[in-house]
């Protein structure tokens, strides 16, 4: 089970319930069939004590040196740029204030001593330096803005690459975890741009220190306590700042279960393949109606946080425009007095506003610095989830063809959350070339079979052997590409017809006579070849010049893709629950051709189907209760017999 953990403790998620989740996203509390939206619970802000400050910088820093090495991997040359040029533009502010200063003078002097034309040459040299720096701040923004841009293109481009690999990694039982969508949905959402950001951060944060650091050397001239009424005017917003962050992440991560329902609502009314029912149950205006009211809900809870960050912010900020406005009269008043030119005056008081401004700047900085990391924490807890299911260090190889068949000891494998087992204790052996049926209720464990022959999970007890073997001790890919399956949900791929058929095995996935054989062998082929640009004919509608198929003839396709993987093990899971009578008839004529000479698992409900098989094995609550020919089951006059005088009775 996944479970978050935010600085200090255990967050919200690991707290909540499932019926306080269901509320969240506008489902039903089924004790009395009412909604009860909840309230937000957030944990009390941080306290920024010594040690508090010290165990976030800490963290902050752990997180930045792992976002740093990925934005680096993904444009080393791009991300030095953007930090030399950054480092350059700290010192402009300063430069741009001691110019303002000698200008000043300049201009007051000459007027003063009325020789303004011998001072000429020496104010527009001063207005030349000016402009020369003007023009290279803005040409170093505009190039630190290109190359800001250019790699944030390019590290969101790695991070989905990264994603796209990890989950592909990650065991199946990890994408039956409706935490994982919430986890997934955020790194989507946030971790794309981050990164850049955070890092962009850091080196204004560079940038912004130097600027400090120059303004203030021009500041402590002028009186000790300016200067540091100029540094500590900025502190209480950055608390007040910290304190709100860290509510706003919880809310994050507290509001992602609605934010994903939100999603799937927009997905319903969106994708063609829920489009057909939505319309003829007239659904549209409901879900829209539920959109409207999770938004609803999402906005208040955002509303009242945004508005309380952000006045609190202009509140404390006011103690800066009043540290600004004080040092203003106190220069103005040593002005009047003597003791500091006109220049002096127009130096100290930029001066005094650029240090409140650039230590205001740095502390933002760290704060940003914090929240990226906290959201970044999302993209690091996903890629840090290891698959249990592995590879061992030394796999065997997998025999062709396989020797000895499929043999079950004593599995058992029960879900997350569940009590019961889905597989409880069961024993049982496929022989090399056997065609065997599985049967049995909704729910009796048959999918979870398959799902645990082909490695997909790991039994928690028991052993599954094939051709003598743990399947642990194959890799699991090299396992996976001794079998072919068929699903009752199959996939649609909205790819071309060839590439439909090809991904059955990918390494001949150009190979044009293959996929034509297939095609040819899954009765695909008279379909495709009726397409208008044949096997290069892009299926489904979602892209430009796509054809749509009927459920018929997308099965065909994919039964060509079973055909194109030439695997040693064949799995059919409820290949023709939709079919009719005909076309189920057609669609096992061909399953047999494909089935022949390989070892076959068939779970099926259609009698007509499983009593073709050499073996069926008859599954009730997790346990195998029945094992026998069809004849021999119903002789036997058990389970099997009942389901089967049951179905049979209907077509009496």
């Amino acid at each position: 089970m996944i479970v978050y953990h935010g600085p200090g403790g255990r967050g919200p998620r690991g707290r909540r319930s499932r019926r306080e989740a269901a509320a969240r996203v506008g489902l039903s509390d089924h004790t009395n069939g009412t909604t009860q939206p909840t309230e937000p619970i957030l944990e009390p802000a941080p306290r920024l004590t010594p040690g508090a400050l010290w165990d976030n910088t800490r963290t902050t820093w752990h997180g930045f040196r792992r976002v740093l090495a990925l934005v680096w991997d993904a444009n080393p040359g791009l991300t030095l740029a953007l930090a030399l040029l950054n480092l350059v533009q700290g010192a402009v502010p300063a430069a741009r204030v001691w110019l303002s200063k000698l200008l000043v003078d300049a201009v007051v002097g000459a007027v003063s001593s009325g020789n303004g034309t011998a001072a000429l040459p020496q104010v527009m040299l001063l207005v030349a330096l000016q402009f020369g720096i003007g023009a290279a701040s803005n040409v170093l923004g505009t190039a630190a803005n290109i190359c800001q841009q250019l790699l944030q293109e390019q590290v969101s481009n790695r991070i989905q690459l990264l994603v796209m690999r990890h989950a592909n990694q990650l065991d199946l039982v990890f994408f039956e975890r409706p935490q994982f969508y919430d986890l997934l949905q955020t790194v989507q959402r946030e971790a794309a741009y981050r990164p850049v950001q955070m890092v962009q951060t850091a080196f204004m944060l560079i940038r912004q220190i130097l600027t400090f650091v120059s303004l203030l050397a021009l500041l402590v001239n002028l009186e000790w306590f300016i200067a540091a009424a100029a540094l500590i005017s900025p502190i209480p917003a950055f608390v007040s700042s910290a304190r709100y962050g860290w509510q706003g992440y919880q809310m994050m991560r507290w509001q992602s279960p609605l934010r994903r329902m939100m999603g799937y609502l927009t997905n319903l009314l969106t994708t063609d393949i829920y489009n057909k029912e939505v319309k003829l149950f007239t659904l549209g205006d409901f879900f829209i109606d539920r959109f409207s009211k999770l938004f609803g809900r999402y906005y208040a809870e955002m509303r009242g946080l945004v508005i309380r960050r952000y006045v609190a912010g202009a509140v404390w900020s006011m103690l800066t425009v009043l540290t600004s406005g004080l040092t203003f009269l106190y220069v103005a008043f040593r002005t009047l007095g003597g003791t500091i030119s006109v220049g002096g005056l127009t130096m100290y008081v930029q001066a005094a506003d650029g240090v409140s401004n650039a230590f205001s700047t740095v502390l933002g900085a760290l704060q940003s610095m914090y929240e990226h990391q906290l959201y970044l924490q999302t993209l690091f807890e996903l890629l840090d989830f290891k698959p249990q299911v592995q590879a061992p260090e030394h796999p065997i190889a997998v025999r062709r063809p396989i020797e000895q068949g499929i043999e079950f000891r004593n599995v058992t494998y029960t879900y997350e959350g569940k009590d019961q087992p889905a597989i409880d204790n069961v024993s049982f052996t496929i022989r090399k070339g056997e065609t065997v049926a599985i049967v049995g209720h909704n729910g009796a464990g048959k999918t979870t079979l398959v799902k645990l022959l082909a490695r997909l999970y790991d039994p928690q007890e028991g052993q599954i052997l094939i051709d003598g073997h743990d399947v642990r001790e194959y890799d699991p890919d090299a396992l996976r590409n001794e079998f072919g399956v068929l699903f009752q949900d199959y996939v649609s791929y909205q790819f071309s017809a060839r590439e439909n058929i090809g991904v059955g095995r990918i390494e001949r996935l150009d190979d044009a006579t293959a996929i034509t054989d297939a095609a040819t062998k899954s009765g695909a082929s008279t379909v495709i070849e009726g397409l208008p640009q044949g096997y290069e004919t892009v299926l489904g509608k979602w892209f430009e010049g796509g054809v749509n198929l009927s459920g018929g003839e997308w099965q065909k396709v994919a039964l060509g893709r079973a055909f194109m993987r030439e695997a040693q093990i064949l799995i059919l899971d409820e290949p023709s629950a939709a079919l009719d009578a005909r076309a189920e008839y057609e669609l096992f004529s061909r399953l047999q051709e494909l089935a022949h000479g390989r070892t076959a698992i068939f779970i099926s409900h259609r009698f007509s189907t499983v009593r073709r098989a050499d073996r069926i094995l008859v599954f009730e609550e997790g346990r195998l209760i029945e094992s026998g020919t069809h004849e021999e089951l119903v002789a036997l006059g058990g389970r099997y017999a009942e389901l089967f005088n049951l179905q049979a009775a209907s077509y009496r």
